[in-house]
């Protein structure tokens, strides 16, 4: 008798280690190096950390642990695990959205990466001199008097010869191949670190996640022995408690605390779908949370070091030199090791590092992607070599959209992508939801019920004050100032983008955010009942709950089927 098309069994993590370190991997990343440092600096030094632990305690961290816990009570995805509460189902449409248009952009900044990695193998840095077919007349490799309305050779580098900048979004021109072969080059790497599933990533991150710190290590000890280095470290720490004052200083906190922990994107219920039932993800998190906010702080050191010897070796104030986003990465950095000692070898480690910290980053944003639609079609994408060929579909097309990134015109692109895309206000709107959908909806003292029956114990009475109150009033206090106080997107602060394209970033924004309450009302209506009152009954209902303290792979291949029928109804 025929038992029908062969199901693969749901992974898991084969050590605990692994998913420590993969969620280490994906919430340590760029933004830890080239956001926390600038924020710091910008809002206050020291007092920055005043509003920033607050936004930590009372959002960042009760939302990653609301994370991981419904990914491991649930054993599924970012999509399907939102059966718990079927009727915000809709959070994880929208999340799994944005973590796709979050993997299209974040690569290329490692395909720069890679690019500027493989340029430092040389005697001299390319981007050094002025003597290059990409310098023009204006272009100086040392500031003075003389060359105030001068280009800096960095900066001509990186928009004359590798960007290739044209003058607008609208004009693409012709595509930087050497961008786009390293497009190409990060993509293969990515699909084979992920295409066994965990079996694979969950091996590659041993190195991926903590050979960066050695690398950040070298680079704080290159750092402070750099002339300058004190006056940097002082402009980056100096506390002034005037700002905590300022409205800008807690919106900046609360969207860099969402931003650098990676929620509301799918990826940390991902990673905790992986774990077993009774693992105790409390400690684990709490283990992540404190790497994570240590990592930012460390960084800075690094980094403001570096800028300190800058700014004493151009005789100007740190304030002129410190940079955040791209610009650090890509022009000020590169500036800074050009000025030292042995400038190519320190520019391939800051460049290693950099790629080190995206992949990761990247692997858990696939795989996050990956896992949600694979849960969601399980019949068949759980087929031999259907997951794998699925993950390839996925990285070819990706790869093709992201083209258009590094075109002439791609850094406008990717800047659409990235203010409008995975912005701090659209994670912010789902953090809301997620809150409201697990605490108010479903019930927090259910869910801590949940909790408990994974780990044993009932965790904090902080985490529940937070999931009813605070975290839900965090968010949507930042959401809506950060919404009154949002500057037009600009580049350099000088070119304007066209409304067309505007109008293109808000739908990236728009569209996920107005799956929640579309998706709400439509299963509310689609549900049996002769009055709202019994429809709303019913659609309140779990629709699949994960076999108590059972692993997937004990799972039959009759509970596959039930599994499957229940989410049908969705």
């Amino acid at each position: 008798m025929s038992s029908g098309p062969v199901v693969i069994a749901r992974e898991k993590w084969s050590r605990k280690v692994e998913f420590v370190l993969t969620g280490i991997g994906f919430a340590v990343g760029l933004g830890n190096i080239w956001r926390f440092p600038y924020l710091c600096y910008k809002n206050g030094g020291g007092a920055f950390l005043v509003p920033y632990v607050i936004c930590l305690l009372a959002g960042g961290i009760p939302i990653f642990f609301l994370e991981i816990g419904l990914g491991q009570y649930m054993s599924e995805g970012g999509i399907t695990a939102w059966n718990l509460c079927p009727l915000f189902k809709g959070i994880g449409l929208g999340t799994t959205i944005i973590c796709f248009i979050l993997n299209i952009y974040y690569i290329v900044i490692l395909a720069w990466a890679l690019h500027y990695l493989y340029n430092s193998f040389t005697w001299q840095l390319p981007w050094s001199g002025c003597d290059h077919a990409w310098n023009t007349a204006k272009c100086f490799e040392k500031r003075s008097a003389a060359n105030a309305s001068g280009v800096d050779a960095v900066i001509e580098y990186w928009e004359n010869n590798v960007l290739g900048l044209s003058s607008g979004i609208d004009e693409p021109v012709k595509v930087q191949w050497e961008l786009a072969l390293s497009l190409l080059v990060t993509w293969i790497l990515v699909y084979f670190c992920v295409w066994q599933g965990i079996k694979s990533s969950g091996k590659v991150v041993y190195f991926t996640a903590v050979f960066p710190y050695v690398m950040l290590t070298a680079l704080f000890i290159r750092g402070i022995t750099l002339d300058g280095a004190s006056e940097g470290i002082k402009f980056y720490l100096m506390p002034d408690f005037s700002k905590l004052l300022e409205s800008q200083v807690w919106i900046d906190a609360g969207t860099q605390i969402f931003y650098s922990y990676a929620v509301a994107v799918g990826c940390m219920i991902a990673l905790g779908s992986y774990n077993t039932f009774d693992n105790d993800f409390i400690k684990d998190c709490l283990f992540i949370s404190i790497v994570n906010s240590s990592t930012s702080f460390y960084s800075g050191f690094a980094v403001f070091s570096v800028l300190g010897f800058m700014a004493h070796e151009q005789g100007v104030s740190v304030a002129e030199v410190a940079e955040s986003g791209p610009g650090l990465v890509f022009i000020t950095y590169p500036k800074a090791v050009g000025q030292m000692p042995c400038a190519p070898v320190w520019s391939a480690l800051f460049f290693f590092m950099i790629i080190l910290m995206g992949l990761d980053s990247q692997f858990v944003g696939v795989e996050g992607f990956v896992t949600a639609m694979v849960d969601l079609f399980p019949s068949i994408l759980r087929r031999p070599g259907n997951r794998k060929l699925f993950i390839l579909i996925v990285s070819g097309v990706s790869f093709l959209i992201g083209l258009s990134m590094v075109t002439q015109g791609g850094m406008y692109v990717f800047q659409l992508f990235d203010y409008y895309g995975a912005s701090g206000m659209v994670l912010l709107w789902f953090c809301f939801f997620e809150c409201i959908a697990v605490a108010h909806v479903y019930g927090v003292d259910e869910f801590l019920s949940n909790v408990k029956e994974m780990v044993g114990y009932t965790p904090w009475r902080w985490l529940r004050v937070c999931w009813l109150y605070l975290t839900p009033a965090l968010t949507m206090g930042t959401l809506i100032f950060s919404s009154l106080t949002a500057e037009p997107l600009t580049y350099n602060r000088t070119y304007v983008y066209p409304g067309w394209a505007i109008n293109i970033g808000r739908a990236m924004a728009i569209i996920p955010m107005t799956i929640i309450p579309s998706y709400f009302f439509y299963y509310l209506f689609s549900m049996p009942g002769e009055t709202l009152r019994e429809q709303w009954t019913n659609a309140m209902k779990p629709i699949s709950i994960s076999k108590t303290g059972r692993d997937a792979d004990e799972l039959t291949a009759q509970d596959l089927k039930a599994n499957s029928s229940r989410r049908e109804v969705t």
